[in-house]
């Protein structure tokens, strides 16, 4: 078993708030791999953790054999390691067109062909090559989500980290997103890490998944066992019947 992202015992304070308690899993190379629970559980604060955006206090991280520290990255993890946004809306510079901001990367990492790779990454994600002279601000939502997608491969990344991709998004748009993104998993052969309260996204997504409640990790399952219910907490029970809504007996 190759691990792509490696977690042990990580601990996040805020002013002597511990948002995250302790936090240790595994994520395998080529995995799609999910973390659920109530708002405030911790499931973004893991995922800036791993990204750098916020740092921890104690444990450790390993991401493709290489630990690195609470705060400090270099740009081999970039290169590594990529993020997408839940807000589409404040995830892109408003005054920047999308041909500049999918080139930013690219310069400050200095990789060649940036005309090429960014044809090829508006289509992948399924928008023509003239949509990098428009702004964020001529783009639907849906449109904007390709765009910080398209940005986040550019640099072609082995593990994606996904912080509920599709929650500001119309019903509608979401499932071609979520569609996209499963897609490039599998073309591309990446490792993905999401974030979601919905547990029907998270099911269909992914193959393993952590549930967190209070900055803790309570539960380990696979997606398998999430559908025929076969876990041990009520917590957990309790998150699948809030997902599925209120049903008249």
């Amino acid at each position: 078993m190759k691990l792509s992202l490696s977690i042990r015992d990580m601990i996040v304070r805020f002013d002597g708030f511990r948002a995250l308690d302790t936090v240790s899993l595994d994520v395998e190379t080529g995995q799609s791999f999910g973390i659920v629970g109530e708002s405030g559980s911790g499931k973004s604060t893991l995922l800036r953790a791993v990204a750098g955006l916020n740092p921890f206090d104690e444990g450790t991280l390993t991401v493709s054999g290489r630990s690195y520290s609470g705060r400090k990255r270099d740009r081999e993890f970039y290169r590594t390691v990529q993020m997408v946004f839940q807000d589409p809306y404040g995830s892109l510079h408003p005054r920047q067109t999308v041909g500049r901001l999918l080139l930013e990367p690219l310069a400050i990492h200095g990789i060649p062909d940036a005309e090429v790779r960014i044809a090829r990454a508006l289509d992948e994600v399924g928008l023509g090559s003239g949509f990098r002279f428009r702004f964020s601000h001529q783009l639907s939502g849906g449109q904007r989500q390709r765009i910080a997608i398209a940005r986040a491969l550019i640099l072609e990344p082995q593990i994606l980290l996904l912080d509920e991709p599709t929650s500001a998004l119309d019903a509608s748009i979401q499932a071609e997103i979520l569609n996209l993104l499963e897609q490039v998993r599998k073309d591309r052969g990446l490792t993905f890490v999401m974030v979601s309260h919905d547990l029907s996204v998270i099911s269909h997504m992914c193959e393993k998944l952590v549930v967190m409640k209070s900055g803790k990790v309570v539960e380990t399952l696979s997606t398998e066992q999430l559908r025929s219910r076969d876990f041990s907490t009520d917590y957990t029970r309790q998150l699948l019947t809030a997902s599925e809504g209120f049903r008249r007996d």
